[in-house]
């Protein structure tokens, strides 16, 4: 690109670690989407519900987030649809747990384990 070529640059160094840090402008694009759909408080309440319980159906689910099973299951879509949770099927049960290692870290941040 011609207009980026004429820039002054004051630390060349700099530049360049920032852009190797970078890396690829197209994983940076897909962590921005994951984190609009953690940045929601409803589903980010889920995430946090379903790390707490390890696996949960929706109905229970609904109970501890204090949302309708509408709203659960709807907001489980999202979240499925984005590769943030997983679900197993035991007979008429669906239970959801966590299916991302980094959002798993993430709740650890928002919200630590409780002291017992």
């Amino acid at each position: 690109m011609a207009g980026e070529a004429e820039r002054r640059v004051i630390d060349g160094p700099a530049v360049e670690a920032a852009l190797d840090g970078l890396g690829d402008r197209d994983v940076v694009r897909e962590w921005a989407e994951r984190f609009s759909v953690l940045a929601d408080p409803s589903r980010l309440t889920l995430l946090v519900c379903i790390h707490y319980a390890r696996e949960i159906c929706v109905s229970d689910l609904a109970v501890a987030a204090g949302m309708t099973d509408t709203a659960v299951s709807q907001a489980l879509r999202l979240l499925r649809a984005h590769g943030l949770v997983t679900a197993q099927r035991t007979g008429r049960i669906v239970r959801y747990r966590l299916a991302d290692a980094t959002v798993h870290e993430l709740i650890h941040h928002v919200r630590p384990h409780p002291e017992h």
